[in-house]
């Protein structure tokens, strides 16, 4: 299929400058990627990045959502604002099949990063993570041509995983920019009040055995999603496989850290992350789980999304399958009349 048909010269650099001058994760996870995926992977970056923005520069953020969904509904409706970033994920959503309600899950976590929403505990930090992170996980799987719902709940758990790693290593950040990430039951057991930490971000062990346990959280995740490769296209595992042990791998930096990410910043050496994205080879010859987990709770309503616009995705595949026997014909045609036939 002719991917990205219709889709402007002008939009395509504009998507790609964003791409370049924007997130260094996700500009690098692109490279790693085949070029049939750059294109598209830009254009939902250039979306994302414009709507993040769009929140975070909001006087109030809660009434910069209602704007903003008015604006995907147009792009699913075939009417894009005049915007680069709009039309080329118009283009996106038409051409890979991508259920709204994934985009739209995404716009909600953004505006629950405005608010400085807090979470009670585990489950309700996953299903922010799932808003976040997880979505972009599922989008990304529709754009290497995967719909099968244990290879988008494998997705999911990759982006819940990244999330935690982001949300450990960031707990400094976040804290003086007045967010607070970690769930606050587990504040509560080690005797942290929330409102004491965010008026005066100071490390302490207690603080160390909570960021602890959100990478311990996200190490089971990083293992459930390894088999999820199995199930991408060939190209494209070792690109993804080295993004999972590249963030497994600024867990690990905070842990050495004894989990102190207020004091200092995790950082991982690029000679370090140069070893890290090589393990992503063993992705290659990643097998499939003979009885894959379900979704975590929080993501299972992205796979369901998906699974509900199947028919859709069985119709393009079953006219790539009749293109293919076609092409086969042809050529079993041309081999039995002989050379001169051709």
């Amino acid at each position: 299929m002719n991917r990205l048909q219709g889709l402007a010269a002008e939009d395509r650099a504009a998507c790609r400058a964003m791409l370049a001058s924007g997130s260094k994760s996700f500009r690098a996870a692109s490279l790693l990627l085949p070029a049939r995926i750059a294109e598209p992977a830009a254009a939902l970056y250039a979306f994302c990045r414009v709507a993040d923005d769009a929140i975070d520069e909001a006087p109030d953020p809660v009434a910069a959502l209602p704007p903003l969904q008015r604006r995907l509904d147009a792009i699913y409706a075939g009417r894009p604002q005049a915007h680069a970033a709009d039309r080329a994920f118009a283009v996106v959503v038409r051409d890979f099949s991508i259920p709204q309600v994934l985009p739209a899950a995404l716009l909600e976590g953004f505006a629950w990063d405005g608010e400085g929403r807090r979470y009670a505990d585990l489950a309700a930090l996953e299903g922010y993570a799932a808003r976040v992170a997880a979505t972009v996980g599922a989008m990304m799987t529709l754009l290497m041509g995967v719909r099968d719902a244990a290879a988008l709940a494998r997705a999911c758990d990759l982006g819940v995983a990244m999330q935690f790693t982001n949300i450990a290593r960031d707990v400094g950040e976040d804290a003086r920019n007045g967010r607070l990430y970690l769930p606050l039951d587990w504040l509560a057991q080690e005797a942290i009040s929330a409102e004491e930490f965010l008026a005066q971000p100071v490390f302490t062990p207690a603080l160390g055995r909570v960021v602890q346990r959100l990478l311990d959280a996200a190490d089971v995740l990083y293992a459930r999603a390894e088999d999820g490769f199995a199930r991408l296209p060939w190209d494209c595992r070792a690109g993804i496989g080295a993004a999972r042990h590249v963030y497994a791998g600024i867990g690990r930096a905070v842990e050495r850290q004894g989990g102190d990410s207020v004091s200092r910043r995790a950082m991982v050496p690029n000679r370090s992350k140069a070893l890290l994205m090589a393990r992503g080879a063993a992705a290659l010859a990643a097998r499939r789980a003979a009885n894959p987990a379900p979704p975590l709770p929080a993501t299972r309503f992205l796979v369901e999304a998906v699974a509900a616009q199947a028919p859709l995705a069985k119709d393009r595949l079953a006219e790539r399958i009749a293109r293919a026997v076609a092409l086969f014909d042809r050529l079993a045609e041309s081999a039995t009349l002989g050379p001169m036939a051709r």
